[in-house]
């Protein structure tokens, strides 16, 4: 049975759209019954040398996203990429669970006493921040990874 899938991440820069591929690539290698939708593939709204306004990208994208059964998150970077953490919102209401990868090398040494003393200081965190809130709603309806190698794993359990 084929079951839908949605792909969210930063398409921004070379590098993201250069690791997008590759785990997509994985992705689809590892499951060949998920027809996964990818919006950077979706060039009638992705083609940045072309146009496409915002209620069509919106449209294109929110439609894809509720026909799906699974949504995929990658949420590094910087930051958690905004319009990744807006279909992570509109997942959740439509309870769809998603499986995020959140691979922040800053989450090793979590049992180190310098890095936690530092924890006291204005400024001085030794670890990455994410969005609480948005994290609460992928854990309501899924799981937060860190690693693409347990990304994979999990796709199967949904």
């Amino acid at each position: 049975m084929t079951k839908k899938g949605y792909y969210a991440a930063p398409l921004f820069s070379h590098m993201e759209l250069e690791y997008n591929s590759r785990m997509v690539e994985r992705i689809r290698d590892s499951y060949p019954q998920l027809d996964l939708y990818v919006p950077q593939e979706n060039g009638a709204i992705n083609d940045k040398s072309a146009y496409a306004d915002s209620v069509t990208i919106a449209k294109h994208d929110t439609d894809a996203l509720l026909a799906s059964d699974i949504m995929i998150a990658i949420l590094d970077g910087q930051t958690m990429d905004v319009g990744v953490a807006t279909e992570i919102g509109v997942a959740y209401q439509a309870g769809i669970p998603v499986v995020a990868l959140f691979s922040d090398s800053r989450q090793q040494g979590a049992t180190n006493s310098k890095k936690l003393a530092a924890l006291q200081e204005v400024a001085e965190s030794q670890f990455p921040y994410v969005n609480l809130y948005t994290i609460g709603l992928i854990k309501s309806h899924g799981v937060v990874v860190n690693n693409p190698e347990a990304l994979i794993e999990h796709i199967h359990i949904f």
